[in-house]
């Protein structure tokens, strides 16, 4: 789905913090959005969490830098993190290449599958209001 002039696949879930996740099984893959990569700007670093840390939703897992700013990607379910994107450490970039196929940042086993129904879908219009409202906001 197109909002704003920004891609948001429809398979995925979404978040006020501009993260996306996709279900596959009782595992969760979360990444940044087309919008989060383009207003951070290039992505210079990304801080690798270990595999088998446990998480709790809203929990930072780790934090991302860009030229314009430092910030924590929370986890959009709790679980345990199961995987993580390590092409990342090396070529932190592919976020903004690739936001939602190579750029994916960790991979988290639900504890609680029902978390996700606290998340939007690209279809739902509270969260169109936040693309929109936020493109608004920053100018984008």
């Amino acid at each position: 789905m197109n909002i704003a002039g920004y891609e948001f696949p429809d398979d995925l879930y979404y978040d006020k913090n501009h993260t996306w996740a996709r279900v596959e099984g009782g595992v969760i893959t979360q990444g940044y959005t087309e919008f989060a990569q383009k207003l951070a700007k290039e992505i210079q670093y990304v801080e690798i969490p270990s595999a088998g840390r446990a998480v709790t939703q809203g929990e930072a897992v780790l934090s991302i830098e860009s030229g314009k700013w430092v910030g924590r990607m929370l986890a959009m379910v709790g679980g345990k993190v199961t995987a993580v994107n390590e092409e990342l450490e090396f070529a932190p970039t592919l976020i903004n290449e690739s936001p939602y196929d190579q750029g994916w940042v960790v991979k988290i086993e639900a504890s609680n599958p029902a978390e996700l129904t606290t998340l939007w879908r690209a279809n739902d219009p509270a969260f169109a209001a936040l693309i929109t409202g936020d493109v608004a906001k920053y100018k984008l």
